[in-house]
């Protein structure tokens, strides 16, 4: 790592911020950041990999590259980037943040970054811009919250001073993901109005991070992104909190507010199945403000999983949220973790079943039915008694240990529906279609007869979806 040019830091472009994968989404994890740098008197530009090609030229202008990695999708092509940005540009100071970045430093910076920061990211990006632009990287400590070389932080989790998030130099909405809902497509915006979960479930990358805190975003912060997001076309806000009712009177408020700004405006958020459950009364509201869709982390149906995993909900309670929600007038899109060293075959023909009596089958993507556990670095199931007889090395290209389950057929289970959903989606055969293959694929392993192929249409409520099915 060299110093730069002071004069230098403040010049157009000699900042810059890329970003990875965001779930199809304009990325937020740059625009917030990119509102921070502007107000602190930087000129940085923005490059979303995602959509646009790297960039030879304007990362060789780059003095400080900040490399976003929310997600486990975005940390893969992150170190990718890393080693594109050191033979291009070997002398530019690179820091890579996000969730991931914390979890994944040591091998980060073994790898090319010179600094990870995690947590509420924004104030230590910034305070470190703003000691290499001083010429002090050398000379003085890391700002609170920046993990360098050999050196250890702890997340940073300080109420920050938000700022609009700066979305002029991201690439265009219609380059990103789309609303599908009743034959049509829409452009979609997307916001955050809380950070962090409150939460401590197992399996999940956000406690270890944030350990239990979340942080609210100022009402008029985000109305005022959505405003600029609509005045650029988008007819829906998707909600990336990792749990709206985390706050709810905070996020119904937000909703109320977005609603007599945007009265046209749908939207789509994300909740516990405890939440759900909790706060059943506003779901009515919910709709008539312009919900559409509701995601729920339902994992497994499992009680064994769901306890390992401390997800706080049963079988009976997902049943009770579906018919809350649909009773509400919004979707349940539920999410599944459909491999995990507890998941029996019995449990992932369950699931199916259970897909199917509930009319769920254009509410969950295929490739929900694909999703293995991921077991990454500091997550809470390392320390589990449950996981230690399954637990493997940490494979590091995969950013996740290593674990294979007791019964041979369940791995073999996973290899055959992964190829099955890959070339099913490649060719675009029908959700439907996909769903009673892997079906009639499990029962076969378990060495039964098909299960019965009822008219697609029987059991089918279309629902509102958006069209980029990752989660992770």
């Amino acid at each position: 790592m060299t110093q730069p040019p002071a004069a230098d830091m403040r010049l157009p472009g000699a900042v810059l911020l890329i970003s990875c994968y965001e779930l199809g989404h304009q990325p937020l994890g740059i625009a917030m950041p990119l509102g921070f740098l502007e107000r602190a008197g930087f000129s940085p530009e923005a490059i979303d990999i995602a959509v646009e090609a790297l960039g030879a030229e304007r990362v060789t202008c780059a003095c400080f590259i900040g490399i976003s990695v929310p997600m486990h999708t975005a940390l893969r092509l992150g170190v990718y980037v890393v080693k594109r940005v050191r033979e291009i540009n070997p002398d530019a100071i690179i820091c890579l943040y996000g969730l991931y970045a914390g979890l994944n430093a040591d091998y980060l910076l073994e790898s090319g970054a010179d600094f990870c920061i995690a947590g509420e990211y924004e104030m230590p990006l910034v305070a470190l811009i703003e000691m290499s632009f001083r010429r002090e990287l050398l000379t003085s400590p890391l700002p609170k919250g920046v993990i360098g070389r050999g050196l250890e932080a702890d997340p940073f989790l300080q109420r920050l001073p938000f700022t609009v998030p700066s979305r002029h130099g991201l690439s265009s909405l219609d380059m990103y993901v789309r609303l599908k809902h009743n034959g049509e497509q829409r452009l979609v915006g997307y916001v955050e109005g809380s950070r962090g979960c409150k939460h401590l479930c197992t399996h999940c990358p956000i406690p270890p991070v944030y350990g239990g805190r979340f942080f609210a975003i100022p009402r008029e912060i985000v109305i005022e992104d959505i405003g600029r997001q609509v005045d650029a076309g988008a007819t829906h806000i998707s909600f990336g909190d990792p749990d709206f009712l985390n706050g709810p009177t905070h996020s119904l408020r937000l909703v109320r507010e977005m609603n007599a700004h945007f009265p046209a405006l749908t939207f789509d958020f994300t909740a516990k199945v405890e939440h759900i459950l909790k706060h059943r009364e506003i779901f009515p509201e919910l709709n008539r403000l312009g919900c559409l869709f509701t995601v729920s982390a339902v994992e497994s149906l499992s009680n064994t999983v769901l306890t390992i995993m401390e997800k706080n909900h049963t079988r009976m309670d997902v049943e009770e949220a579906i018919r809350i929600v649909h009773d509400a007038g919004i979707a349940l899109r539920p999410t599944w973790v459909a491999f995990t060293p507890w998941t029996a075959l019995d449990d992932y023909l369950d699931v199916l079943e259970f897909v199917y009596i509930h009319k769920l089958i254009d509410h969950v993507d295929p490739v929900q039915y694909v999703i293995r556990l991921l077991v990454p670095p500091g997550s809470y199931l390392l320390d589990h008694p449950a996981m230690k007889p399954y637990l493997g090395a940490l494979n590091q290209a995969s950013f996740s240990y290593l674990w294979t389950h007791h019964d041979p057929r369940m791995d073999e289970l996973h290899k055959a529906v992964n190829t099955l959903v890959e070339r099913n989606t490649q060719e675009n055969v029908d959700s439907g279609e996909t769903f009673y293959s892997l079906w009639e694929l499990a029962a076969s392993m378990r060495g039964e007869a098909r299960p019965p192929r009822h008219p697609l249409s029987a059991n089918r409520v279309q629902a509102p979806r958006l069209t980029e099915p990752w989660f992770c």
